[in-house]
This record gives structure tokens, C-alpha cells and sequence, in this order.
């Protein structure tokens, strides 16, 4: 049958739908590539062994489990567990489909050879084909599979929480169930008349005001200490760099306590400081963290001490890339200090590290340890009986609080999904605009 085989072409569509209906099929019928075939249609036969728990994996993803408050605790449906082992399963049957795809597209490749060379490969030849062009797949797999189980499934898991009712008390397994709820978690926060949509929406503002405040200071601040550093002509400028570093340098956990010890109405060195000098009365005090305007001005001010020296060392190194020339011939034509830094140094700069600043804003979103150790979300405000959100929570550190103390998954999940979905236009416009991307070349 083999030495039949047309090999004008035409029988094509009969390899291709032979491959379709079983894995590895067409190599062994009419390729004669028994190696590959025999390794296709065992990912098959083991994948059709494996149905009965596959689709029972899909059936639990689907219904979540049962109650059974008569069984003992071990031995009721665990939701989480379900959902968890239904997203890899979901996962499982992805690669599979892969893996059937690769099957077809290499029968076909095989055909269109045969027909090229009139003749079938030995095993040899095949075997020695297969080593080297699929080398990549095989050095790729493991990491493949590694991401998808480690990176992918753990994400679609978080996504997936924010579509059930997964919170406490009613709704936390072993003892109880989880259900699917649809958006119904999203509309209770983005659409709902009750605190816990005005404290998001409250905590959602404040974030992007901190996200465009803190991004901002830092820049222009650690470009400006990057201006007066250039222009000053003293032995000790080195020294003044070394000093603007150590906030960046030292760990944000420390500095961010010693600052909130620093600033306590009460006791801090501060206000202390400020009534020795008389600029406050004995008894008055400056609420730093006590009120909520004020706490967001300080978040703001500490940020910006403690980010400024990064982007002071990322200017100084940008600047030094501008040619002296352009700088020559400004100054011949008679251009100031200011128009200079107008016209020639902030575009350039900027040019350059405009990518970095809107990772930076990006960062500044999920920016947990400047707010959580230095203020902790407080102080408290309306709602932050019910939601447990201060007044310079950010989403991240509200999503902290939801998930430790008030074990509210479902919305911590809603609001990590609406993070992604801000974040991920400025991540790829980021990535589309770097040299590697766009000269397909690191």
C-alpha cells in the first residue's frame, strides 16, 4: 500500500483527515514513520484512558461540590480543591489540543516530503529528522509546563475567585461550599449603593491620585537634584550623590517605620522638634498620620524622599549621553540656565526614560510597602468599619486586609482583576516600545 501512495499530491486532504481523526494514525498507515506515530497515538490512548477522571475534574469545576454537613469535615466536596484541579485540567487538555495540532501539521510536513522526494525516510532518518527539529520543543517543554502550571493556573485561579462567592463566614471551605455568582461580586462593588462600593471607589481614587503624585515628585524631584548636581562645580558633588542614594538604598520596611515613629502626633521627634523651635505652641501638634489629609499629603512626602535618588542617578545618567555640543551652542546663542533645561535637557531625558516612568506609575499602583509600613491604612474614616479600608489604603493594601482579617476573597480577587486590567495597557505599551520588541533582537 506504502509503494502506492500517491505522491503527486493528492492525497493531501485523505492525510490530513486520517491525522484529524486519531493521533499519529496517518504515520503509521501511510507515512511510515512508526516512531512518531506510535508516540502521537499513545498521548491519545492515554489521554482517552484518562476521560473518566478528566471529566469528572471538569464536572467538579463546573458544579463546585456539594454540601454534605453529614459527612465529617475531611470528607466533604473542598471547592477550592475542585477549582483548582479543574483549572489544571483545563490546562492538561490546552497542551493536548497543542500536542494534536503538532500531530497533524507533522503529517502533513511528512506528505509534502515524500511527494518532494518520491520516497519514505527510514526510521533512522526520521529518528534523526525529529531529534534535531524538534530539539527546541523538547529544551522548551519542561518551562513550558512550568509556567503554565505555576504562572497560568494560579492566575486564571484568582480570576476565577472573583466570579464565586468564596468569603467568610458562609462560603469557606472544607466546612461549607463555594458557588458560582457570575458578576455579581463586580456589580456589588463598582455599581453598589452601600460602602463597600463608596469605599472602593474612594480607595480606587486616592490610588491613581497617589500612583500620578508619587510618580511625578519622584521625577521631576530626582531630576531636579540631577540638574544641580551637573551644575555644581565642587569637589564634594560626589558626596551629595552618595547621600541622595541611602533613602533608595536602605530597605522601605526600615525607613517607612522610623518615619511613622518619626511623625506620631504624640511623641514624634517632629512635632517635638517643631515646638522646640517655636514654630508650634506647647501642646499643639501636627496630625501626620492622624488625619487623612494629611496622612495622603505625608505618604506623598515620604515617598518622594525615599524614590527621588533613583531617578536622580537614572537622569544623571541620562544626561550624560547629551552631547556637550548641544550645550555649547546654546549657550553661544545666548539661551539661560532654564531655557537650556526646557528645551534641550527635559526633552531628551525624558525621551529616553519614558518607558521607566510609566513602569514606575505602574509600580506606584501596587506600591504595598510605602502606605502599609509607614501609615498601615489608617487612619480610620466612615467606612472603615465595614471594609476595614483607612484613609491611605491603596487597592493593594486594602486587598491585604481583605484577604487576612475580613477573608474576603471574592472581593480581593475583583479588585486584583481591575488592577490587571489598568495595568496590563501600560505593561505592553511598555514592551512594544522597547528596542528588543521592535528590532526583534535583545
Amino acid at each position: 500500500m506504502a509503494n502506492q501512495f500517491p505522491s503527486d499530491g493528492s492525497a493531501a486532504k485523505k492525510v490530513k483527515i486520517t491525522a484529524s481523526c486519531f493521533m499519529g494514525l496517518s504515520h503509521l498507515l501511510y507515512l511510515r514513520d512508526y516512531i512518531k506515530g506510535i508516540f502521537f497515538a499513545l498521548c491519545e490512548l492515554i489521554f482517552i484512558a484518562c476521560l473518566p477522571i478528566t471529566v469528572g475534574k471538569l464536572i467538579g469545576l463546573v458544579t463546585l461540590g456539594s454540601p454534605h454537613p453529614e459527612l465529617p469535615i475531611k470528607k466533604r466536596d473542598n471547592s477550592v480543591f475542585m477549582l483548582i484541579d479543574g483549572i489544571l485540567i483545563l490546562v492538561i487538555i490546552a497542551i493536548f489540543v497543542i500536542v494534536y495540532l503538532m500531530s497533524i501539521k507533522s503529517a502533513e510536513k511528512e506528505y509534502g516530503e515524500y511527494c518532494r522526494t518520491k520516497r519514505f525516510k527510514s526510521q533512522k532518518e526520521s529518528l534523526d529528522s525529529t531529534l534535531g527539529s524538534s530539539f527546541p520543543i523538547v529544551g522548551l517543554a519542561p518551562a513550558f509546563v512550568m509556567v503554565m502550571v505555576f504562572v497560568v493556573v494560579p492566575l486564571i485561579f484568582s480570576v476565577a475567585v472573583a466570579f464565586t462567592n468564596y468569603s467568610d463566614p458562609a462560603h469557606i471551605p472544607p466546612n461549607n461550599t463555594v458557588d458560582w455568582v457570575g458578576l455579581q461580586n463586580f456589580k456589588e462593588l463598582l455599581t453598589g449603593h452601600n460602602n463597600w462600593s463608596i469605599g472602593f471607589a474612594r480607595i480606587a481614587l486616592w490610588t491613581l491620585v497617589w500612583a500620578v503624585l508619587s510618580t511625578a515628585t519622584c521625577y521631576f524631584g530626582g531630576l531636579l537634584l540631577a540638574v544641580q548636581l551637573k551644575e555644581i562645580n565642587v569637589k564634594i558633588a560626589p558626596i551629595f550623590r552618595f547621600v541622595f542614594i541611602l533613602p533608595y538604598a536602605v530597605p522601605s520596611v526600615v525607613s517607612m517605620l522610623v518615619w511613622k515613629n518619626l511623625l506620631n502626633g504624640t511623641f514624634g521627634i517632629v512635632n517635638r522638634t517643631l515646638q522646640a523651635l517655636g514654630l508650634l505652641s506647647t501642646g499643639q501638634t501636627i496630625p501626620w498620620l492622624g488625619d487623612p489629609t494629611w496622612a495622603q499629603f505625608t505618604c506623598i512626602i515620604i515617598n518622594l524622599w525615599a524614590g527621588a535618588g533613583y531617578f536622580m542617578l537614572l537622569s544623571m545618567g541620562t544626561m550624560t549621553a547629551i552631547s556637550q555640543d548641544m550645550y555649547e551652542a546654546a549657550r553661544i546663542d545666548g539661551a539661560s540656565k532654564w531655557q537650556i533645561l526646557r528645551k534641550i535637557t527635559l526633552p531628551l531625558v525624558l525621551y529616553q526614560t519614558m518607558p521607566l516612568i510609566i513602569m514606575s506609575f505602574a509600580h506606584n499602583v501596587n506600591n504595598f510597602g510605602a502606605i502599609f509600613f509607614l501609615t498601615g491604612g489608617s487612619p480610620t474614616v466612615a467606612d472603615s468599619t465595614t471594609t476595614m479600608a483607612g484613609g491611605t489604603d491603596i487597592l493593594v493594601t486594602w486587598i491585604y486586609k481583605l484577604t487576612i482579617t475580613l477573608m474576603k476573597y471574592n472581593y480581593a480577587s475583583v479588585i486584583a482583576v481591575i488592577i490587571f486590567i489598568v495595568l496590563a495597557p501600560f505593561a505592553i505599551f511598555n514592551f512594544k516600545n522597547t528596542k528588543a520588541y521592535k528590532e526583534g533582537e535583545l
